[in-house]
């Protein structure tokens, strides 16, 4: 299965349902204007605190291939990749971004992940996000900005199910259902020329 290119006009009510075996993913591919995706995009670069965070892998510390940036609510902390991360408190801009989403999620969100791909090179390997101060079924509200990425999702328990989404500039993917428990996901490496990309990851942590 595979989802490639612009199947709707310039509306971001609407969307595209992809109801996977254990989860649901809801597709705006143009959920902002090319013209506020592109002040946003400037702006998320010029803006953010963005970081290179590192990992202990094998006994040695390395590093995440991507910047990155962690904002939200004062008691939203994250840990993930043995890391915990304290939030930088909202901007304007994110601020805005993320009642848009909640909006279109029917959920609140009180943290966002950023991560800063600056070419092919950066990548985000196989994962869910299922930590425990997420929740139950968690709603994960992704929002891309920049160049066109594949977004590869694979189910735990049955090889034989794979997805494929292009994520393109101004869009909103939302992850639903019990597809965190059940489903993993990535951002690989590509040798194609490709420019950079802002993926931010809407969610709620459960203090």
């Amino acid at each position: 299965m595979s989802l490639q290119g612009s199947l709707f006009g310039q509306d971001n009510n609407h969307k595209q349902e992809i109801n996977l075996e254990n989860g649901l993913l809801e597709y705006y591919p143009h959920f902002f204007t090319p013209t506020d995706s592109d002040r946003i995009f400037q702006q998320l670069i010029a803006t953010i605190t963005w970081k290179q965070e590192s990992m202990r892998m094998y006994g040695r510390e390395v590093l995440f291939p991507r910047l990155m940036a962690w904002y939200g609510d004062a008691n939203s902390s994250y840990s993930f990749s043995g890391n915990t991360f304290k939030p930088l408190p909202w901007t304007a801009e994110l601020t805005m971004i993320r009642d848009r989403v909640a909006m279109a999620a029917g959920t609140t969100f009180n943290s966002v992940l950023l991560n800063y791909y600056r070419s092919g090179n950066d990548s985000m390997g196989w994962h869910a996000d299922d930590e425990p101060e997420l929740g139950k079924n968690p709603v994960i509200g992704s929002v891309n900005m920049g160049a066109t990425r594949r977004f590869l999702l694979r189910h735990r328990y049955h090889q034989d199910l794979k997805y494929e989404i292009a994520l393109e500039h101004g869009s909103l993917l939302l992850m639903k259902g019990e597809l965190q428990h059940f489903w993993e996901h990535q951002v690989p490496k590509t040798a194609k020329p490709v420019g950079p990309r802002i993926n931010l990851t809407f969610r709620y942590i459960y203090p």
